[in-house]
């Protein structure tokens, strides 16, 4: 109500305010009303021209299909409608779409009885397809479908539906004095205003007007029921006489060709005559509601477990005893059960109750036990039902969490601190520490407990979306073979989740034996803040945004103001910088020495606005720091090398994609990549039995292509170019590769 006030006061204030707008339009408002009033006549003369013209096939079908969709329409609108007002006009298409039907079935009886000794598809497509699929050709299954089919639509809902409409006539007539004596009472007492007391009065007058027409609906559809039945018989008899008679066909052949069009177009005809029925059924036996009927049925129907917890009883007492289909019985009861105790659950959620069990006496509804959490943004607080009606703003909109960690009810221990947690610290110094590693601030990690995970899961998100998950044991610590223990251990295992290891759950009383053994052992805490430091390292350049790099800037701006601006904007745009900052980051090169990386940049000579050129001038700046951390402070590198027919191949190959070196639609040929894959791969394990790096070095021109091809083929190599070896160092061939 308030919603409509809202409107018609908004319309009243534009005519009352911009009349002179209103008066501008009065020409294009009559030219649609005048629209408007074409279309009833045009309607009118459509079904006379379809009751007295001959009517082609396919404009049957056209016709046929509109009536179909119509009544679909329309059942879908009495389902989603609010209150039966809102679709006042509902009589009137019943109306409309009662004389459609009935002007169809004499145009296509027209059609089948002058073209029916044809068969097949001589009355339309439609109508052949409802006799031929539907009943599978068999005209005796057709008039048993048929006659069911009426007998559901005549005897069950039109007359069920006729006798509520006429119920509910009766007695919105006999409550209508007291409704009017009732907006009085609240007009005399101040409650309403007489504006609001007119359109209260306008909607008993409409709903008395409603329930008075659908009392005579109802008889429209109850007629056409009936006419459906006449028109079937009329038509079998008609069609047998013109068969046997004009077309001198056998009784059997007239009777396999008429019987099979007739029972199509009458199926053709009553089956949205059913579906409009059952849509006047339920527009007269629904209330007013500010729900839609699909949320009426589900809040009033499965509110309680207790209807489904006893269903479920008896259907398992039935499907027990013998003879009985034990599968399906015992199977809808199990249904039933779980549907039962979802529901429990979800009460007990909204009184506040525990609904798991969890230890130390925290429940999955306190706000208190993951309160340094939550105080950070990370646990969601518990809502508590509010009488209040709150305007939606943009506070009610979420944003998404750029890093999140969501635990199960029995890692709930870990970040609270109140029962000896340390995850929460241990996340804290990960952030620091990555944050001075990689050169700018890490985003806060929020943490939210999440009953959909099993107990001991706990699941990693970027950006919102769940990217890992581990599982661990607050009871016990994880025993992770580093490559050579001396002995196995008892217990659950596992694989360790950061590094891909063996692991082993142990008891808290086997960590001595453990570590005598060789293994390392950590506890869950230690567990899940390695797997998140790894996971962020990892995706460090997801990390890194418009915002991060701003402040960078701005940093920089402090100490050198006039590099700052010569990078931005005039080297480069803030967007173009964001990206060869993470290409960096990918290749796990820190961004820390922003001065180096602004001064290689601007620096550059000739300008240019390629990213892959640009990437490359930042890393030269950077060369100190890539090397010093391959070799620390060793003078010599042991570098791997490119055969020299296969470097001279990648050259030709770069110069034919483009002079630009887009790097991005090249693609090393298929059995290059997997011997160059192959070799690469023996050789980093050599290497690393040698406990020497694996560094792969390559012109500059060709170190961008292989950087991409090693990233995933060759995790562990890194390529360099020849320009970002530092003068100090040496180099020294340990391998080379790509020969034949």
């Amino acid at each position: 109500m308030a919603l409509l006030d809202n409107f018609r006061t908004a319309g009243t204030n534009f005519r009352n305010v911009d009349g002179a707008a209103v008066l501008k339009n009065t020409g294009q408002g009559a030219k649609v009303a005048g629209q408007r009033l074409l279309g009833v006549p045009i309607l009118l003369l459509v079904l006379l021209g379809l009751m007295t013209l001959p009517v082609p096939t396919l404009l049957l079908d056209i016709f046929f299909t509109f009536n179909i969709a119509l009544s679909i329409v329309v059942l879908l609108v009495t389902i989603y409608v609010l209150r039966p007002l809102d679709f006042a006009v509902f009589p009137t298409i019943i109306l409309v779409a009662t004389l459609m039907r009935l002007s169809l079935n004499v145009a296509s009886t027209r059609v089948v009885l002058m073209y029916g000794h044809e068969g097949g598809d001589a009355a339309g497509k439609v109508i052949e397809s409802f006799g031929e699929v539907l009943i599978g050709g068999n005209y005796a299954v057709g008039l048993v479908v048929f006659a069911i089919l009426m007998i559901i639509n005549f005897v069950v809902v039109t007359k069920g539906a006729g006798r509520v409409s006429e119920v509910s006539a009766r007695f919105t007539l006999d409550a209508m004095p007291g409704k009017q004596m009732a907006i009085d009472a609240d007009l005399n007492a101040g409650l309403i205003d007489a504006e609001a007391a007119k359109i209260r009065r306008s909607d008993v007058a409409q709903e008395a007007d409603f329930y008075g027409s659908m009392d005579g609906a109802s008889k429209f559809v109850r007629g056409d029921a009936v006419a459906g039945i006449l028109i079937l018989v009329i038509n079998i008899i008609g069609g047998l006489i013109i068969g046997i008679v004009q077309h001198d066909l056998v009784f059997a052949d007239a009777v396999q060709k008429y019987a099979l069009l007739t029972i199509g177009d009458g199926l053709v005809a009553q089956i949205p005559s059913l579906l409009l029925s059952v849509a006047a059924a339920i527009m007269v036996t629904r209330n007013s509601s500010s729900e839609e009927m699909g949320d009426q049925i589900v809040n009033q129907m499965f509110s309680t477990p207790r209807a489904l917890g006893i269903t479920s009883f008896v259907l398992f007492v039935m499907g027990i005893l013998p003879g009985m289909p034990h599968f399906v019985f015992l199977m809808l009861a199990a249904l039933c059960g779980l549907g039962a105790l979802w529901i429990s659950l979800k009460e007990k959620a909204l009184l506040g109750e525990p609904m798991l069990p969890m230890k130390a006496g925290r429940t999955a509804n306190q706000p208190k036990a993951l309160g340094d959490a939550r105080a950070s943004g990370g646990l969601p607080p518990v809502l508590e039902p509010s009488n209040e009606t709150k305007e939606l703003s943009w506070d009610d909109v979420q944003p998404v969490d750029v890093i999140g960690l969501e635990v199960g009810y029995r890692l709930i221990p870990l970040v609270d601190r109140s029962q000896g947690g340390e995850l929460l610290g241990r996340i804290k110094g990960i952030r620091k520490k990555l944050s001075q590693d990689l050169g700018f601030l890490v985003p806060s990690i929020h943490i939210r407990d999440n009953l959909d995970l099993m107990p001991n899961a706990y699941q990693l998100t970027l950006m919102g979306v769940a990217v890992t998950d581990g599982e661990v044991y607050t009871d016990r610590e994880l025993a992770i073979n580093p490559g050579q223990v001396f002995g196995p251990l008892e217990g659950i295992k596992t694989i360790d989740p950061a590094f891909g290891l063996e692991a082993v759950w142990i008891d808290l009383r086997e960590k001595d034996k453990a570590q005598t053994l060789g293994y390392t052992v950590v506890d869950a805490s230690t567990v899940v803040a390695t797997h998140v430091n790894h996971l962020l390292a990892q995706h460090s350049y997801e990390l890194l945004g418009h915002e991060e790099v701003q402040q960078m800037l701005d940093l920089l701006a402090k100490h050198s103001p006039k590099l700052a601006e010569e990078l931005v904007p005039n080297s480069v745009s803030l967007s173009q910088l964001l990206k060869i900052l993470q290409n960096l980051l990918i290749e796990s090169v820190p961004i820390r020495d922003m001065r180096s990386i602004a001064e290689s940049i601007t620096n550059l000579q000739p300008r240019s606005q390629d990213i892959n050129v640009l990437t490359n001038a930042a890393r030269m700046g950077l060369a100190r720091m890539i090397v010093q951390s391959l070799v620390g402070s060793e003078k010599e590198i042991p570098v791997i090398t490119l055969d020299r027919a296969l470097e001279q191949l990648l050259h030709k190959t770069i110069q034919q994609a483009g002079a630009d070196g887009n790097l991005d639609s090249i693609a090393l040929e298929p059995g290059m990549a997997e011997r160059l894959q192959s070799s690469l791969s023996d050789t980093v394990k050599n290497l690393d039995k040698e406990g020497k790096p694996a560094v792969l070095l390559v012109a500059a021109s060709l170190r961008m292509l292989l950087a991409r091809f090693v990233r995933h083929a060759v995790p562990n190599l890194k390529v360099l170019s020849f320009q970002e070896i530092p003068d100090n160092k040496h180099i020294t061939i340990v391998a080379t590769v790509g020969g034949q």
